[in-house]
């Protein structure tokens, strides 16, 4: 069993997110491959108050980054692409054989949502698209239908694409814009068949060794993001490696009641603290886990897209600002893309983080994420 102090925890999981370094991955679209990579997802959002998310997470470890390496990756390289990880993900190829355990169940259990895709509707898709990569725009024959659901389109091939996407059959070749792409899983990558998927085993290894390399130190809720079924396996895993000395069992200060586990080399460094200010999207992988996020930072991220106008405390978009290793402010931006600024709509500092020296560089740092959002 090791102690860790909060600030050296706090200092391992910042450093294996890559937010203490300047230039971590390289400043090229093969960046892309290789932050997606080491972080295991970039997640996806539609948002775009400011720049998108998916985006914005690559710009704030890639600082030359420009959103055609991402194109570039995903329909070009074909080194990431898009699937569910605990929400709908960049992620790397090279990963998809662990992916293919969810596809397969997808195609036996569908559930109420694909299962209300006929089997009509499902051919008609696949047959078009044997002609080539198409969007839901290109399918002009659709009987419209009234919406289940605002996320859901009136036109019923629209679930009948996202049925073969989960499956596993049809992958998202592009995005124009947000405007999803499909095309045959192997046309797209080239493949006589998919990749063999992986055992049980092998899976929830994959699901301890990604989030060891993007976290530093791990929990089952950390591990098991949104999927507390798979706490009992991974549980076994996490005991098998302890009893094999790979990993130790971690008390953090102040959170002493929640068991983490690290490798004994990561611990044994003990990184020095970031001198690096980010303005972070709320779907950063720093950010996404809530719980995680208070335990290591004393401080609660409140997503107020969707609290109600009048009762919003911070913003409808706010951004942490983690300045070396404090969330020192937060910022409700947005980019007025006709009149090409970015706006500043409020300014919260956290508590007693507030001084000339902190402002000046927060404000060095607004000046470089307004050339990226209008470039």
């Amino acid at each position: 069993m090791e102690n860790l102090n909060k600030q050296s925890a706090k200092n391992i999981w910042i450093s294996c997110q890559k937010l203490n370094e300047a230039n971590p991955f390289g400043n090229s679209h093969q960046s892309v491959a290789k932050a997606v990579a080491h972080l295991g997802y970039v997640q996806i959002d539609t948002i775009n108050v400011v720049e998108r998310c998916h985006h914005h997470i690559l710009y704030n470890r890639i600082p030359h980054y420009k959103r055609s390496y991402l194109e570039k990756s995903q329909a070009h390289d074909k080194t990431v692409f898009e699937y569910w990880t605990h929400a709908l993900s960049y992620v790397p190829t090279e990963d998809f054989r662990f992916h293919t355990r969810r596809m397969n169940s997808v195609d036996t259990s569908p559930g109420s949502w694909f299962g209300a895709v006929s089997k009509a509707d499902y051919t008609k898709v696949k047959k078009l698209l044997k002609q080539g990569p198409l969007s839901v725009r290109d399918i002009k024959d659709d009987v419209l239908k009234s919406k289940e659901h605002e996320w859901d389109s009136r036109k019923p091939s629209k679930r009948a694409l996202q049925l073969g996407f989960h499956k596993g059959e049809i992958v998202i070749a592009k995005r124009e814009g947000m405007l999803k792409v499909y095309d045959t899983i192997e046309r797209h990558f080239g493949w006589e068949k998919k990749p063999k998927t992986c055992s049980e085993s092998e899976y929830f290894d994959y699901l301890i060794d990604r989030s060891l390399r993007s976290q530093g130190l791990i929990s089952l809720d950390s591990v098991c993001h949104l999927y507390p079924s798979q706490k009992p396996k991974v549980a076994a895993k996490l005991a098998k490696r302890v009893r094999e000395k790979s990993l130790v069992e971690v008390k953090i200060e102040g959170a002493q009641k929640v068991t983490h586990w690290g490798r004994p080399e990561v611990i044994s460094v003990k990184p020095e603290a970031s001198e690096l200010t980010h303005i972070l999207s709320p779907f950063d992988p720093l950010i996404i886990q809530r719980k995680r996020l208070q335990m290591f930072f004393d401080y609660e991220h409140i997503f107020e897209a969707y609290v109600p106008k009048a009762k919003r405390k911070f913003g409808y978009f706010t951004l942490p600002v983690l300045s070396e290793d404090k969330i020192v402010a937060l910022l409700d931006l947005k980019t007025d893309r006709e009149n090409k600024k970015l706006l500043i709509q409020s300014w919260h500092w956290i508590k007693k983080e507030k001084s000339p020296e902190r402002k000046k560089t927060i404000e060095s740092e607004l000046n470089r994420f307004e050339k990226f959002q209008l470039g």
